[in-house]
């Protein structure tokens, strides 16, 4: 009979499943009220008295191994139940992520640094927090200057000196101090201006800068740099420049591209003109040459400067600038397909 006990020891220390059911019929063939272990303990006033000793050893030894057995297969079922409860089905197929969008203001950005990368220009940035000196006065903006009202900066109350800068000139100017020509970079970046927010315009919005210097420049090699730029961007291949004036460029011109009257959207975004205003350009005052350590009488150049927001709104028919700054997911998942 101890040999029998023996071999059950055996097969309950042998015993795996992960099955509750399976589990339940284990305990109640060893451990029921009409099980393995209560039959031997009814036997043991039949055992002989000099085997009732080891008899009893190796009943407790059968009793203990499948209690034992139960009770780790019982943890391990309840440890993956919680598991399953608190990260569900480990063994379903995972979630799929949703796929990031680009903002639009990143992506028109992007596309104009390719542009002008494919004709020589290099990206240079500088600074969000400039002081007087590159954001006015050596681009022609001495103190007092009238043409200082143009911009209505926002200044750092500590310091008069310093202030958010209200375009990405202030770059050029650190570029010229830094760089000698041939020079040929453009600067795209934030800037600030202490404007009412309306659907048109802004507080905050973004520029990108253009600045080619060297021997010879003139505006013929300008007019020309704007209308690649204007084919590749927008596919229109008609552009025209009106005389205007910016301080740190004579002669000075606002650049305009012939957008069409094909819908009546076009009717309403160039005021029935058919031109739409992109951005100013001109070639670089001799004065802001010299403020930058350049020599203005052996080099000329010629600079341009246009709004990326405004570029973002005609290209994707955005009628309110103010809707690129309120991080609504609705209106950015609509540039999921775009690069």
């Amino acid at each position: 009979m101890i040999d029998k006990i023996k071999e059950y020891i055996g097969e309950a220390n042998a015993f795996q499943t992960q099955n509750k059911e399976e589990l339940e019929a284990f305990r109640i063939r060893f451990l029921g009220k009409k099980g393995i272990l209560n039959d031997f303990f009814a036997a043991f006033k039949t055992v002989p008295n000099e085997q009732k000793k080891e008899f009893g050893q190796v009943v407790n030894l059968l009793k203990n191994t499948a209690e034992g057995k139960v009770k780790d297969i019982q943890d391990f079922l309840e440890g993956q139940e919680v598991s399953v409860g608190f990260y569900g089905d480990l063994s379903r197929p995972g979630e799929p992520l949703k796929i990031g969008s680009r903002h639009p203001i990143s992506l028109v950005k992007n596309q104009i640094i390719d542009i002008f990368s494919t004709i020589g220009f290099n990206v240079s940035e500088g600074p969000e927090i400039e002081d007087d000196w590159h954001n006015f006065t050596a681009l022609n903006l001495p103190e007092y200057h009238p043409a200082r009202d143009m911009q209505d900066t926002f200044f750092i109350q500590t310091n008069p000196d310093i202030l958010l800068r209200t375009h990405t000139s202030s770059v050029q100017v650190r570029y010229m101090e830094n760089n000698k020509p041939p020079i040929r970079t453009i600067s795209p970046g934030r800037v600030f201006r202490n404007e009412a927010v309306s659907s048109r315009s802004h507080c905050i919005f973004h520029q990108v800068e253009g600045l080619y210097i060297d021997k010879d420049v003139s505006f013929a090699d300008l007019k020309q740099t704007l209308l690649y730029f204007t084919k590749e961007m927008f596919g229109k291949s008609k552009i025209r420049l009106r005389p205007s004036y910016f301080p740190f460029t004579e002669p000075s011109a606002e650049v305009d591209i012939y957008w069409g009257l094909k819908t009546e959207t076009d009717y309403r975004i160039t005021k029935g003109t058919g031109w739409l205003e992109i951005g100013g350009c001109g070639m670089v005052d001799p004065n802001v040459l010299k403020n930058c350590g350049i020599n203005s009488d052996e080099f000329t150049g010629f600079a341009f400067g246009m709004g990326i927001e405004r570029i973002a709104m005609l290209l994707y028919q955005i009628g309110d600038i103010r809707m690129f700054y309120e991080n609504d997911v609705r209106f950015l998942e609509q540039f999921k397909s775009s690069f």
